[in-house]
């Protein structure tokens, strides 16, 4: 996984405090907006995101390009294929 910049991100969506399958769908829908290499960062405050977002990106072609866990908060980091 690499690192964005913060000024990489062209993309936010916040699915703090929504459970599974809310972040994956707010993402999919997010990253369907977006074109191609652009780069969506996900807040989300449910555990399980770190395992969907990894298997998300694996059937989608979308590249994991950061997870991060500070404090309970998981900022996920997507590039769009």
């Amino acid at each position: 996984m690499t690192e964005p910049e913060e000024a990489s991100i062209n993309k936010e969506v916040d699915a703090r405090q929504q459970k599974c399958p809310i972040p994956i769908l707010w993402a999919k829908k997010a990253l369907a907006g977006m074109d191609s290499g652009q780069v969506l960062r996900v807040l989300a405050t449910d555990p399980a995101a770190v395992g969907d977002f990894r298997f998300f990106t694996q059937q989608t072609g979308h590249e994991l390009l950061r997870q991060t866990e500070e404090a309970g908060e998981y900022t996920i980091t997507l590039r769009k294929k």
